[in-house]
């Protein structure tokens, strides 16, 4: 079909369609004069595919790209690839999401002609708007023809109500996006440092509305997309035990009596100090789901503290023993390889998992990874000793534990030698001091 002014082409990848469906459902609802058409470039040689045909429509190509940090180097190889294909002039690659956002100037430099930084919906409506054309468009790094770096500033932060959390239009459902945000500010986080360290949340009668559509299609299952579940609704660090009431009460009827509800469980987490026996009892009431997630990250205090996270070992072991008091299967978050952890700081927190274990739980293990955008992004890799290996292995093999934690080992070798490459002048690192281990050891590095 000719006749199009633009064709935007998703390099759409299981990982990231979360993202790629929101966008769609601001796009499916924004007039515009521009004629275009959405295709999915399902793998590297289908996006290739989808730029030829736009090109040889005369239509300007408007390839858009998300990708969290571990997978950049990947994605640009992958990006090579592509250009080795089909390129032209009238294409142009938009990479957004965390990475994008955190290191613009490393995305432009690993192949990409923009960076989309900050929150994606109006920052697309207006390229679509402009047939593909970045100038003068906020929310973009880009460079211009002398190769200089032009930054147009953040978008606008918009409510979350003023989207749809899924596309209709295209029929691409996904977990519902309650809340945007965090106060926590965890330092290993890249989260609240991308969407500020305010909550902003969908309110439960626009979520009614998206599981109203959900039921009509035939869909069963609700579930969220939230840093911390239990704080929908609140503005502070405490829950709004009611608001979180008022949410699942009107999913669960929503959805039906066929449906089913999921909070607390993947795609989201419970911070420890947050779990109580009113808080369980909610999720029993309205949910399916027997299993939640609580984000410990160390049974070290010491750790906790220098990461920020606002809870210590105590809370864990309480929301622990609470979470299976009530019934619950517990997951519970730990990352080993943290900035300055030292032996006994391992130490505490594989006694943790074992006593964790012991309750029932299961260890959901990470290695830490210097993410950018967050304030420990030019801290030291994540690793992980011998000794700690074979606890862990150990732990695994009595099904008491599970995770990518040796995959992330990789991913953080990378990332910290990218931010080497890429040093942010006059940021100070925050890192713990490190101790001798009792046993006289030295400590892992």
């Amino acid at each position: 079909m000719g006749g199009r002014d633009l064709v935007v082409v998703l390099r759409y990848r299981k990982a990231v369609t979360y993202g790629f469906h929101v966008l769609l459902g601001a796009l499916e609802e924004h007039e515009t004069t521009t004629r275009y058409d959405v295709r999915f470039g399902e793998s590297a040689e289908s996006a290739a595919r989808h730029i030829e045909a736009g090109l040889a429509e005369g239509a300007r190509v408007l390839v858009l790209w998300s990708f969290y940090s571990p997978d950049a180097a990947a994605l640009a190889a992958e990006l090579a690839e592509i250009r080795a294909i089909a390129d032209g002039p009238g294409v142009l690659h938009v990479a957004g999401g965390v990475h994008a956002t955190a290191e613009p100037v490393q995305t432009l430099d690993a192949g990409w002609d923009v960076a989309a930084v900050g929150e994606g919906e109006t920052t697309l409506l207006d390229l679509v708007d402009a047939a593909g054309d970045p100038a003068g468009i906020t929310g973009l790094v880009y460079r211009d023809a002398a190769g200089a770096i032009v930054r147009t500033g953040r978008p606008q932060r918009r409510p979350l109500d003023d989207f749809r959390g899924f596309s209709l239009r295209w029929d691409r459902f996904n977990a519902l996006e309650i809340t945007r945000g965090c106060v926590f500010s965890c330092r290993f986080c890249q989260t609240p440092f991308m969407f500020s360290a305010k909550f902003r949340h969908r309110s439960a009668g626009n979520v009614r509305w998206h599981v109203d559509r959900m039921r009509e299609r035939g869909l069963r299952d609700v579930r969220f997309i939230t840093p911390t579940a239990l704080s929908y609704g609140s503005r502070t660090d405490e829950p709004n035990l009611a608001a979180v009431e008022e949410l699942l009460a009107c999913c669960r009827e929503g959805i039906g009596p066929n449906g089913r509800v999921f909070f607390g469980s993947f795609p989201s987490e419970i911070r420890p100090e947050h779990v109580s026996r009113e808080a369980l009892r909610l999720v029993r009431k309205y949910c399916a789901n027997t299993n939640i997630i609580v984000g410990a990250q160390s049974g070290s205090d010491r750790v906790l503290d220098a990461a920020k996270r606002g809870h210590g070992v105590e809370e864990v072991r309480r929301a622990v023993r609470l979470g299976v008091a009530e019934g619950f299967r517990i997951n519970v978050d730990m990352i080993f390889g943290m900035p300055g952890e030292d032996r006994g700081d391992v130490d505490a927190s594989l006694t943790l998992a074992r006593e964790l274990a012991e309750l029932g739980a299961r260890i959901h293990a990470h290695t830490f990874m210097p993410l950018p955008g967050t304030p420990w992004r030019d801290a030291p890799p994540g690793d992980v000793d011998p000794e700690t290996i074979r606890e862990v292995d150990r732990l695994s093999r009595r099904g008491a534990l599970y995770g990518h934690w040796q995959k992330q080992r990789d991913h953080a070798a990378r990332l910290a030698a990218a931010a080497q490459a890429y040093p942010r002048p006059g940021r100070s690192r925050t890192i713990l001091p490190t101790v001798p281990a009792a046993d006289g050891c030295a400590p892992p590095g």
